[in-house]
Formats: structure tokens, C-alpha cells, sequence
């Protein structure tokens, strides 16, 4: 049995992610299994949305992670890789300059993608769970720095949209009243053209507060749920989360920021019920990696089967 390994980094405007998942060649149905997670809370939202710019310290740290992705990235003897920055890379000014030198130093090429871009990849994640073809759903994905919303309607990706709302953005009060307004209007459209009972949510956050609720294996979380689990939350200090409910402290201070905007879209589009899958950008990049190796596979497979035939 062969097997292959696909590495994704995130570096998101909260956490940076390693993933590594692992297929075998010689499995029909082509399921991946995780060699190994890394998440390290370098929030550099806290820095892009405030100041503008990431600070050489926070660069500093920043870059000693990717080396040793890279070095993590050989141990497990990867077959492809990629690199994804979203929302703080996108504003920070200093953003190409960090990119140039990450290059520089691990060899690392660091693609910056757009929110539109974030929307679609974390859509293309879909693969890891079952939904029902002739049902309607939204996607909805809050990270720090934003929040990804997609339509799917009987199985097909029809819109995805990006908005700057993200829980690192509203710690730090740098969300605009306008994006609030620009969602509330997009997500009443669709609430006009589509029934949509059921929001398929990703992210940290939400997996989080779906343990928290103690949803057993493949049930919904209802909105009434996490309402209830929400307000429970916003009676604690966020010292209090860490020791109450064992929280990290980069998720205690967001965690009820996150569940509000869930709560928000659910409502604002009359849904009832959330589907947490463990799934995410990370997912959506590997499973790209794997699409782009196995043509690749097949154009080879090709030109064998024909110099064999030409003899």
C-alpha cells in the first residue's frame, strides 16, 4: 500500500495551521486520514487590523514557524504542498515584504488569497461530509479576520461572498457598521430566493462550542442550543472560560464574538439547525492538492498507455 501526504498551511489572522493528511493510492474510495495538526495562536489580526502592518517581532515569529513546517514537512516525506494567507496578510502594508523573506528563508511560497477565493477553497472542503442533494444550505465560515458565506443549492456551489467581519476584528472594535449592513442585505436576498433550514458551519469557533453543547456525532446543533450555550458563556470573565471550560485563551476571549455572528446569519436567514463538520480552509487546500496530483497522474498514465501502444 502506498501512501501519499498533503501538507496545508493557513496563516490566518488568529492562528497558524499545519496540516498533513495522508490517502492511499491503493484505496478505491480515496479517504484521507490526519498524520498530523498544529495550530499556533500568533494573531496577527491583532497587529494588520489595529496597526496595519506586522510588527519585525511578530515577522520574527512568524518565520521561525515555517521553518519548522518545513522541517515537520520533510520528516513525514510530503508529495505536495501549499501556503495560504488570508485576511491580516491581505491588509497588512508589510505583507509582500514578509512573503519575499519567508521565501527566502524556508522556500516557502506564500499564496495571499483574496476573501472570494477563501469563500470558494473552504467550500471545496464539502467533500469531507454528507449533505442532502435536494436541500438548500448556506456555508458559513468565521475566522479572525472574516467571515465566508457560500450557497449551495442541490449539491452545487452557486455564490460565495466574503465580508470583514471576524472575531480578531471585533476584539480589537475594527469592523465597520457598513459590512454589517452589506451582510444583513445579501443574506435577506437569498432568505427571499431559497428555504434554507440548515447552515453547515466551519471554523475553530464553532467545532468548539458544538463540543461545548455536547452534540453527539453527526446530530445538528439547534439554534435554540447555541443561544442558550451563548448566554451561559457571556457570564463568565474570560479567565473564568479558561478554567470553567478549559479554553485556550486565544479562543475564551473570541468564542462568544464567533457564536454571535452564527447566531446572526441563522437568524437573519431563518435557518434552525448548524452541521459541524471538522473541516475548514485547511481541508479545502488539501483536497485541491490532491485533485491537481491525481490529473497529473492521469496525463502520465495517458502517455505510458500510448508509447506502449506506438511499440
Amino acid at each position: 500500500m502506498n501512501n501519499l501526504q498533503f501538507a496545508a498551511i493557513d496563516i490566518g489572522s488568529n492562528a497558524v495551521r499545519l496540516l498533513i493528511k495522508s490517502i492511499s493510492t491503493d484505496d478505491t474510495e480515496k479517504s484521507f486520514s490526519k498524520t498530523l495538526m498544529i495550530r499556533v495562536p500568533l494573531r496577527l489580526g491583532q497587529e494588520a487590523f489595529v496597526n496595519g502592518k506586522i510588527s519585525e517581532e511578530k515577522s520574527k515569529k512568524l518565520i521561525r514557524l515555517m521553518k519548522a513546517f518545513r522541517h515537520l514537512m520533510k520528516v513525514y516525506e510530503v508529495t505536495d504542498y501549499s501556503v495560504c494567507a488570508t485576511a491580516a496578510m491581505r491588509e497588512a502594508k508589510n505583507a509582500k515584504e514578509l512573503v519575499k523573506e519567508i521565501k527566502n528563508e524556508t522556500d516557502f511560497k506564500i499564496d495571499i488569497i483574496s476573501g472570494q477565493e477563501e469563500a470558494i477553497i473552504i467550500y471545496e472542503s464539502h467533500f469531507a461530509y454528507n449533505i442532502n442533494d435536494n436541500q438548500n444550505y448556506i456555508l458559513v465560515d468565521v475566522g479572525g479576520g472574516s467571515t465566508e458565506v457560500s450557497l449551495l443549492v442541490n449539491g452545487e456551489l452557486i455564490q460565495s461572498k466574503s465580508y470583514n467581519i471576524g472575531t480578531v476584528r471585533l476584539l480589537n472594535d475594527k469592523v465597520k457598521n457598513v459590512e454589517y449592513d452589506i451582510l444583513h442585505k445579501d443574506l435577506e436576498e437569498l432568505k427571499e430566493q431559497y428555504i434554507i433550514n440548515d447552515i453547515i458551519a466551519s471554523g475553530g469557533n464553532i467545532i468548539k462550542l458544538n463540543a461545548l453543547a455536547q452534540v453527539r456525532k453527526d446530530r445538528k446543533l439547534s439554534l435554540t442550543a447555541l443561544e442558550t450555550l451563548n448566554d451561559t458563556l457571556k457570564q463568565y470573565t474570560v479567565d473564568e472560560l479558561i478554567v470553567q471550560y478549559k479554553l485556550k485563551p486565544d479562543r475564551a476571549d473570541v468564542i462568544t464574538l464567533a457564536a454571535n455572528i452564527y447566531i446572526d446569519v441563522a437568524k437573519t436567514v431563518g435557518a434552525k439547525n448548524f452541521i459541524v463538520p471538522k473541516i475548514g480552509l485547511i481541508d479545502g487546500i488539501i483536497h485541491r492538492l490532491y485533485v491537481k496530483w491525481k490529473e497529473k497522474n492521469m496525463k502520465e498514465e495517458k502517455k505510458t498507455a500510448e508509447k506502449a501502444t506506438e511499440r
